[in-house]
């Protein structure tokens, strides 16, 4: 009889031990299969929050099929206690094993609100701007101009979420004090700037930070990005350039920036440069002589006077020999690129051709009718405005 009542619970056991083996390689297949969500969604989680109110919450919009298997595999990975608050795009199909992933790896927000500060030549911006999950496009919700503009109520209330991402664009051809100024401006970083960057030295391009950042580190950011960006053209030079040093290819490569915004006429436009610096010719170039005037401190705003042109500055390459000893602006990836592999060409002038691009001209003859024509373009401009 004991035997008997022996087995069969022995029997018991073993089924039971089988059917908890099945039901965990069941919820681990669930755990790691795809969800039912069909659209994307942003997930909130508030400072405080845990995982069980997490998995109430996707299970709410259709995230998950199982809260408790979501619970159960956040436990079993040693990752409940890593939940992080932000806001986090949840896409459509995403397993419970993904989210898990999603939530706790490093606690940047993914989606929700966004301030972009956008720092050009003339002006910075504040752009606040939603991830439209559906869609994953940002939608813009306010837009003003810093230091000019009313500050609008919806950037305060924004300003004051835990997980608002903030953006700092940093458009090619600023000036390094620009920029300087500009994060002066920004309410959002913290600390004082200990001293302008080098000009030339700071990568034009796009900045995650968070509230709070030093400027010192932001600066920091972008001249360690500039210099590898720098690094990098230099290795890939052509032979034969009148370029002694990287120094020299990155006042090229802002001056290049300077003088067009057309991105084709980038390597023509080094052309003319690298052409007249082959043949002893001055350079020339009106943005120069503007950051003669300026020193890179705001916009001149008005054409340059004859008595500007006439007079003598380190960067007036009217009147001066080569290249000025100073980049004049900071220039983008495809200006140091150009610098370094410009087109080949015999051209020797360039003159705006009233599209918002240039001629170019290989002789003194062809150029002054470009010139010519640009004269009457600017006439009618002239006139039609009068």
């Amino acid at each position: 009889m004991w035997r008997g009542l022996a087995s069969n619970m022995l029997t018991i056991l073993v089924v039971g031990m089988f059917l908890i083996g099945g039901v965990i390689l069941w919820g681990q297949s669930q755990y790691r299969a795809d969800g039912p969500l069909e659209t994307a969604i942003c997930l909130q989680v508030k400072s405080g929050s845990n995982m069980t109110r997490v998995s109430r919450e996707l299970e709410d919009q259709g995230a998950i099929s199982n809260a408790t298997i979501f619970r159960m595999g956040a436990d079993y990975s040693d990752k409940s206690q890593q939940l992080k608050a932000g806001s986090f795009l949840v896409r459509e199909g995403s397993s419970m094993e993904q989210i898990v992933e999603d939530i706790t790896k490093s606690g940047a927000s993914t989606c929700g609100t966004e301030i972009e500060y956008r720092i050009g030549v003339t002006r910075t911006q504040t752009r606040v701007r939603e991830l439209d999950p559906a869609t994953l496009d940002f939608v813009e919700i306010a837009m003003f101009e810093t230091d000019v503009d009313e500050t609008p109520d919806i950037y305060g209330e924004k300003r004051n979420d835990a997980d608002t991402r903030y953006r700092i664009s940093l458009a090619e051809g600023v000036t390094s004090w620009q920029v300087v100024e500009a994060l002066k401006s920004a309410d959002f970083l913290g600390g004082e700037v200990a001293e302008i960057p080098a000009e030339g030295m700071l990568a034009p391009d796009s900045y995650e930070v968070t509230s709070g950042t030093d400027r010192n580190e932001v600066l920091s950011d972008m001249q360690a990005k500039q210099q590898l960006r720098i690094n990098a053209a230099w290795e890939r030079r052509q032979d034969g350039l009148p370029l002694s040093n990287p120094e020299e290819m990155l006042i090229l490569a802002s001056i290049i920036e300077k003088e067009t915004g057309v991105p084709e006429e980038r390597g023509q436009v080094a052309s003319v440069f690298v052409n007249r610096l082959n043949q002893g010719m001055k350079l020339q170039t009106d943005p120069t002589v503007i950051y003669g005037v300026t020193k890179g401190r705001g916009v001149l705003g008005r054409g340059l006077r004859r008595s500007e042109l006439n007079r003598p500055t380190p960067w007036n390459t009217y009147q001066i020999d080569g290249l000025p000893p100073t980049p004049i602006a900071n220039p983008g990836l495809a200006s140091l690129e150009a610098a370094v592999a410009p087109d080949d060409t015999d051209f020797v002038f360039f003159v705006a051709d009233g599209t918002g691009g240039h001629a170019f001209a290989e002789t003194l003859q062809e150029h002054n009718r470009n010139v010519a024509k640009w004269r009457e373009i600017e006439a009618e401009q002239n006139n039609s405005n009068n």
